[in-house]
């Protein structure tokens, strides 16, 4: 129930500042696109990981950047604002951690993926061939995970967690036209997600994206 308020409040809020320009503008334009670019996590809170077992504390480092890619569907109501749906996959993050007692964990954070829906607001400038862009929605995402442990880290309580996470998502960037169809785009985006356990953590994507009107 609560997603479904939330996926409303997106749609109202895009239709609503729609209104006033679409009296004057009755031209809307539907749009597919996709980009990639890198994703960097936050550290992953890998105590929870060994949770009830003999460790006491754990020393970790890690890969927190990945390949992340995304896909998306549009409609423009007018120059500027849009509603945006998509899928999205943030990519595959792994560490490496010395316990106490004596151990070694190692872990990795997969198959962050998920879909979006956003409210995206555009300033044109520049004959419209250059706008600034802002975004604001919500997404749906699920992370699994795969660890195994040495030593003290062995009894693990639970080497395969994964969980769903509704939460909002939000970004910034810049798009320019090179004609009335193809455009291209340069964004950052923070994505809220499920560290698979029982935690959030934020994953910033900065890509870069091609999109065609239609």
């Amino acid at each position: 129930m609560q997603v479904k308020k939330i996926l409303n409040s997106v749609i109202l809020i895009a239709g609503s500042a729609a209104l006033p320009a679409t009296a004057a503008e009755t031209i809307g334009n539907w749009y597919i696109g996709a980009g990639a670019g890198q994703a960097r996590a936050d550290t992953p809170n890998t105590a929870a990981v060994v949770v009830g077992t003999p460790v006491t504390s754990v020393a970790t480092s890690g890969d927190s950047t990945s390949t992340g890619a995304k896909a998306f569907l549009g409609y423009q109501f007018n120059k500027y604002i849009a509603a945006e749906g998509g899928y999205f996959r943030l990519g595959d993050f792994t560490f490496d951690a010395t316990t106490t007692p004596a151990g070694t964990l190692h872990g990795s954070y997969k198959n962050r993926s998920g879909w979006n829906l956003d409210a995206v607001g555009s300033l044109p400038l520049f004959n419209d061939k250059f706008s600034l862009l802002g975004r604001v929605g919500v997404q749906s995402s699920k992370t699994s995970d795969l660890f195994n442990g040495t030593g003290a880290a062995t009894a693990l309580t639970n080497p395969s967690p994964s969980k769903n996470k509704v939460s909002y998502k939000y970004g910034a960037g810049a798009e320019y036209d090179f004609t009335k169809n193809i455009g291209v785009r340069a964004e950052w985006e923070r994505y809220r997600v499920s560290d698979g356990i029982n935690s959030e953590v934020n994953v910033n994507l900065v890509s870069g994206s091609l999109l065609y009107r239609f």
